[in-house]
């Protein structure tokens, strides 16, 4: 099974949007997951990995729930 983890910039209040990513990527593939975790940083970082490996970041990416998810599939 497969590890997602979100990690999300607490001073630049980025908890909703790692709270979304994170209710999309159980919602869809809630069966194919062990685990969707929320980590905590700074410096404005707001990240999605599979297994370790990072699929989206907010610096290269626009915030797109729908792609990150779709990245997240490509992943599994």
């Amino acid at each position: 099974m497969t590890d997602v983890e979100i990690e999300y910039c607490v001073p630049c209040g980025f908890l909703d949007r790692a709270e979304s990513i994170q209710h999309a990527v159980l919602q869809q593939f809630g069966e194919r997951v062990d685990r969707v975790s929320l980590v905590t940083g700074d410096h404005g970082v707001l990240t999605v990995a599979v297994d370790g490996e990072l699929v989206w970041d907010k610096e290269e990416d626009d915030y797109d729930v729908d792609e990150i998810t779709r990245r997240v599939r490509a992943a599994l």
